[in-house]
């Protein structure tokens, strides 16, 4: 998928492709840092251009997410698709619901399938937690799945070059 979005995005400077990777669903900045790392850029422009676009669809998320789920989910088309997706999220979102600000950070921050900044803001949303505290849990979040991922990819150079030699 990212290969055929690279593609896609090929004439487009590097900085912007990097943003844009972050911003979607489903690669976020998991898929972005090592994307910028692959053009050559600096770990620490890899994690700002990372967290900005992975940060760029959480107030429209938060302000956004129920009002257009309501309204579409009144739509045959559409009832299954919402319906699926609020009982995957909060099935999900038990750290959420018992830790509410600290359980939006961590599950933000942890890179693996299904959570993230946008599964985050959705269950913020469902949850019906407060603008204030599902943007700063969903911001602390993403600066915390940057800092692993980083870290990880950093690593993972390392120790590359390191078997390289």
């Amino acid at each position: 998928m990212i290969e055929t979005l690279l593609h896609w995005m090929h004439d487009l400077p590097k900085e912007a492709v990097v943003m844009i990777i972050a911003a979607l669903p489903v690669s976020e900045l998991r898929g972005a840092i090592p994307v910028a790392l692959a053009y050559g850029m600096s770990f620490q422009k890899a994690f700002m251009l990372s967290v900005i676009g992975n940060a760029i669809p959480v107030i429209p998320m938060l302000f956004l997410f129920k009002p257009v789920s309501n309204r579409l989910s009144k739509l045959k088309v559409f009832t299954g698709f919402f319906d699926w997706l609020t009982k995957r999220t909060l099935n999900n979102a038990d750290s959420i619901q018992k830790y509410e600000l600290l359980g939006l950070i961590i599950f933000i921050a942890i890179p693996l399938p299904m959570t993230g900044a946008y599964s985050g803001t959705i269950a913020a949303s469902l949850l019906k937690m407060k603008f204030r505290y599902g943007f700063i849990g969903s911001i602390l979040g993403i600066i915390g799945a940057g800092i692993i991922v980083t870290s990880l990819c950093a690593i993972g150079i390392m120790s590359w070059k390191s078997i390289s030699l």
